[in-house]
């Protein structure tokens, strides 16, 4: 059913969407929007790093002394 929605009728919903709610209205849900995917972002890279700080924790040098060592 959506599939046949096209150009013009995208054009459509987006004037139509603009009369009901506005353009100062949707400036600011946009504002919202562009604040979450951010936060969502700064969340990913952060927890990127702290998976890193942590495998770099567990993955240290493990290899056993020797006697030449010891010494």
């Amino acid at each position: 059913m959506l599939n046949n929605i096209g150009l013009p009728g995208i054009l459509l919903i987006a004037v139509v969407v603009l009369v009901l709610f506005g353009r100062g209205k949707i400036s600011s849900l946009m504002g919202e929007v562009g604040k979450g995917i951010t936060a969502f972002k700064k969340g990913v890279d952060d927890s990127k790093k702290g998976l890193e700080e942590e495998t770099s924790e567990t993955a240290k040098d493990i290899t056993p002394e020797t006697e030449k060592d010891k010494v």
